[in-house]
């Protein structure tokens, strides 16, 4: 296999933010319970991140992949931000109940390589299979020369499978796409029913080089999960039009019997760039609906209806029906 396939086309996994405390605290056995429903539901890949909980996402992820097999499961963690007590606070911090220390930003090879090293303490690790630089929107030149050439080399001494970047934006994962030997990008809430940004220039160049790209933020933050006014729209309160779009894109559906959150769950893995869709679930039940989300069949006539009524493009690519969903198949 190599480092670009490291994940089955149609792969649902468990993005680990919500069971750090990301706007409301998760008790530790809440938190061990998702992580056991997640696996039962069939799910082998679990992202993490330093940022999350300020480390307690790594720590609480550790204790549960310690009750499974390891090697049954593919691990990602980010690197980008180091974690210190001495650290000033961040007004604009999400995490409630996080660890007593703060993130700083450090980009430099050191920085990568110093991240990785306390984030395998964290998850009680020898190794992770993916390392992705995280969030270097106002790092580029320093994520380039410094964490990039640190994390290639951990990949060629075969110490990561796999690397790449993480961000909430398409531009500057294009840019490295292009001047990098990346393996993936995780793409969070720009390849969305609401927002394909992502299939004006990632998306395809992705696909042109065989980089893997892993969906993030598929719900928008919330909204495409439940359409209401008190909805979040990439965490803040959703804009009028946007929530008139998602609640239209809900109408469709209903019609068809199926549920927003499933079309939505579902839709990136029409792009054949797509490999895996990440989904935040913050207790074993929300596991357990994502995962039935993941297999909800959804009819071409769907798709069809999106694009005729213009809540979707025309050329944009939609799944197949798929019976047998790649998520059984991992069971």
């Amino acid at each position: 296999m190599s480092t670009r396939d490291f994940l089955p086309p149609g792969t649902l996994g468990l993005g680990t933010a919500p069971l750090s405390g990301l706007f409301s605290e998760v008790s530790e056995s809440q938190a061990q319970d998702t992580i056991a429903a997640a696996y039962r539901c069939g799910v082998r890949y679990f992202d993490t991140a330093p940022l999350y909980g300020h480390g307690l996402a790594e720590q609480r992820l550790g204790r549960g992949l310690a009750r499974i097999d390891r090697q049954s499961v593919i691990v990602s963690t980010k690197v980008g931000r180091l974690l210190r007590r001495s650290a000033p606070a961040d007004r604009d911090d999400n995490f409630v109940g996080a660890l007593p220390t703060n993130p700083i930003f450090d980009f430099s090879a050191d920085g990568a390589l110093r991240s990785l090293h306390e984030s395998l303490e964290r998850l009680g690790l020898d190794a992770v299979d993916v390392a992705l630089i995280h969030d270097p929107d106002d790092h580029y030149n320093e994520a380039l020369k410094g964490s990039y050439p640190a994390l290639e080399r951990l990949r060629t001494e075969r110490i990561v499978r796999s690397i790449g970047v993480g961000m909430n934006q398409t531009h500057m994962p294009a840019q490295f796409v292009r001047e990098t030997d990346i393996d993936c990008v995780l793409l969070a809430g720009r390849y969305t029913l609401l927002d394909q940004s992502g299939l004006t220039e990632l998306l395809p160049l992705c696909y042109e080089r065989g980089v893997t790209v892993i969906a993030a933020g598929v719900f928008n933050s919330g909204v495409l999960a439940e359409p209401r006014p008190d909805s979040t729209y990439d965490y803040l309160r959703v804009p009028p039009s946007v929530l008139e779009k998602a609640q239209n894109l809900d109408l469709i559906c209903r019609r068809h019997s199926v549920p927003l959150a499933a079309a939505a769950v579902q839709f990136p893995l029409g792009h054949p760039a797509v490999r895996a869709v990440l989904v935040g679930a913050r207790s074993a039940r929300q596991m357990e609906l994502d995962a039935d989300l993941f297999r909800f069949p959804i009819p071409d006539a769907l798709w069809h209806d999106l694009k005729d009524s213009g809540l979707l493009p025309n050329d944009v690519p939609v799944p197949a029906v798929q019976p047998n969903n790649a998520l059984a198949d991992q069971i």
